[in-house]
C-alpha cells in the first residue's frame, strides 16, 4: 500500500480581511506561536510532548556540540520547559520519531519518513551523491559491512577499533563511520536507536518495520512532494516570505512568488502583506485562527527561554533579521579570533524579542552552569521584568541541565552585571 500525499490539512476557514497588513510585531507573534515560543508552557511536560512538538516544528535538527546540552533536547527545553532528554531517545528507540536528512541531518516524525525517503531518491540531496561516489569507492568493504549488519545486527561505529587513536573530528571518521553514514544517506541503513548519543544503525526494513504509525511508502511524483514540502514550511514558520522557504527542508530550486501564486488560488496558502517587508508575506490556511487573532492584536508574548543556535527560529540569517532585526552568525565553526561573541552563544528570546545572546559552558563534573559573556542587544533597557525573566530562564536551563551553580562572567552593558547577579540568587 502506498501513502496517498495529501496536500491540505484541516483548516479554521476564517474571515481574513485581504486589505488589511499585519504589522511587524503581529507577525513576529504569530511566528513564535507556530513554533511552540509565544508562551511558557501551561502544564508540565508528558513524553508525547516531545513527537507533537517535533511534529509541530515538522522536524528538529541534529547537532553533537555538547558544551551546553546538545541541539535537540535544548530546541525541546525551550519549549516544553524540564522535561528528561531521555525522552526524546527513547521516542526514536520506539520509532515514533526517525532520523533522515532534511534541513539536515534531522528527528522526524515517524509518519513523514515515507515522504523524507521519496525525496531523497528524487532531489540528489549533496549527502545523497557523497554516498553515491564513496560506494562506488569503496564497493566491496562497504557491501561487507552492509553483509554483516544483516547478519548479525545493529552496529556503533565504536563497535570498529580504529588505528590512528588521535585523530578526532568529523573530517577524520574512521573508514567504518563513512561507510555506515553512507549507507544512512543511500537508505539503506536507519538508525534505530542512540546509545549516549551514538548512533546504532540497522538495516533499513527493520526500523522501517517498527516504526509508529506503520510505515506506508510514498510514490509520489517530485512535483506533489515540493508542494507538501513548501506547504509545511509555511505551516511550520506562521508566515513567511516566498525567499525563506527553501531553506527549511533544503529545497531547490530556491521558492518565489510565482510558484505560490496557485496555492494561493487554490486556498492551499493565504496571502498576506506584512508592514515594512518588500514581498508578500504567505500563512498555511491552518493558522487562519491565529492569523485572525494576531491582526486583532490578541497573541500575547510572555515567554523568556535560551534557544539553541540550530533552533529554527534563528538558523536562517537573512530571516531572522528581516523578522526580529537580529543580526546572528553560527561563530562554533568560526575560527576563535574571528568571534564576536563565543563559542556556543545562544539567542535570549523574550517575551516576543530577540532581546541578546549569551556564551555559555556546562562544567557538569562540578554541576557549574558557566555565562562566560552575556551580551544585551543595542537598545534593549535592562528592567526589572527583563532581569527577572532572564535569571529565571537560566536558573531554569542551569537546573534542568543538572549545572545548578550559575557563575555569570562578563556582561555588555557592564551595568547589568550586578542586578543580574542578583536577580539570579533569588531565581
Amino acid at each position: 500500500m502506498k501513502q496517498a500525499l495529501s496536500l491540505r490539512q484541516p483548516s479554521s476557514r476564517a474571515a481574513i480581511p485581504a486589505s488589511q497588513p499585519l504589522g511587524l510585531v503581529q507577525a513576529q507573534r504569530l511566528h513564535l506561536a507556530a513554533q511552540g515560543l509565544l508562551r511558557p508552557p501551561r502544564r508540565r511536560a508528558r513524553a508525547q510532548d516531545v513527537v507533537a512538538a517535533v511534529e509541530r516544528m515538522r522536524l528538529l535538527q541534529i547537532d553533537s556540540i555538547h558544551v551546553v546540552a546538545r541541539s535537540p533536547y535544548l530546541v525541546l527545553h525551550a519549549r516544553l520547559g524540564t522535561y528528561p532528554p531521555e525522552w526524546l531517545d527513547e521516542a526514536l528507540a520506539q520509532g515514533r520519531l526517525a532520523e533522515c536528512w532534511a534541513h539536515e541531518a534531522c528527528f522526524v516524525p515517524a509518519a513523514e519518513i515515507g515522504l523524507h525517503r521519496a525525496w531523497r531518491e528524487r532531489d540528489g540531496h549533496w549527502a545523497h551523491r557523497h554516498a553515491a561516489r564513496m560506494h562506488r569507492e569503496h564497493r566491496p568493504a562497504m557491501d561487507a559491512l552492509l553483509a554483516r549488519i544483516r547478519a548479525d545486527g545493529a552496529v556503533r561505529a565504536a563497535d570498529f577499533p580504529r588505528e590512528d587513536r588521535g585523530a578526532s573530528g568529523w573530517w577524520e571518521w574512521k573508514p567504518e563511520k563513512r561507510w555506515l553514514e553512507a549507507w544512512f544517506a543511500l537508505g539503506e541503513l536507519m538508525v534505530t536507536r542512540r546509545d549516549r548519543f551514538q548512533r546504532v544503525y540497522d538495516l533499513a526494513e527493520r526500523v522501517l518495520a517498527k516504526l509508529d504509525p506503520p510505515f506506508v511508502p510514498c510514490d509520489a511524483p517530485a512535483d506533489a512532494l515540493r508542494r507538501r514540502f513548501i506547504l509545511d514550511s509555511v505551516h511550520a514558520l506562521g508566515v513567511t516570505q516566498a525567499r525563506w522557504i527553501a531553506d527549511y527542508y533544503r529545497l531547490k530550486p530556491a521558492v518565489g512568488d510565482a510558484e505560490l501564486a496557485p496555492l494561493v488560488a487554490a486556498g492551499d496558502l493565504l496571502q498576506v502583506r506584512v508592514k515594512g517587508w518588500d514581498a508578500p508575506g504567505y500563512v498555511h490556511p491552518g493558522h487562519a485562527e491565529l492569523l485572525g487573532q494576531a491582526m486583532r492584536g490578541q497573541l500575547r508574548a510572555t515567554h523568556t527561554a535560551l534557544l539553541s543556535p540550530f533552533d529554527p527560529l534563528v538558523w536562517d540569517r537573512a530571516r531572522v533579521q528581516a523578522m526580529f532585526g537580529f543580526e546572528y552568525a553560527i561563530e562554533c565553526y568560526t575560527p576563535a579570533p574571528k568571534r564576536r561573541f563565543g563559542y556556543y552563544v545562544l539567542p535570549i528570546l523574550h517575551r516576543g524579542r530577540l532581546v541578546g545572546r549569551l556564551d555559555a559552558k556546562a562544567h557538569r563534573a562540578g554541576g557549574v552552569f558557566e555565562v562566560k559573556a552575556l551580551f544585551l542587544e543595542p537598545g534593549v533597557e535592562a528592567t526589572p521584568m527583563l532581569l527577572r525573566d532572564l535569571a529565571a530562564a537560566i536558573a531554569r536551563t542551569a537546573q534542568w541541565h543538572g549545572t545548578p551553580a550559575v557563575r555569570l562572567g562578563r556582561c555588555r552593558p557592564a551595568t547589568l552585571a550586578v542586578p543580574l547577579r542578583a536577580a539570579l540568587r533569588d531565581a
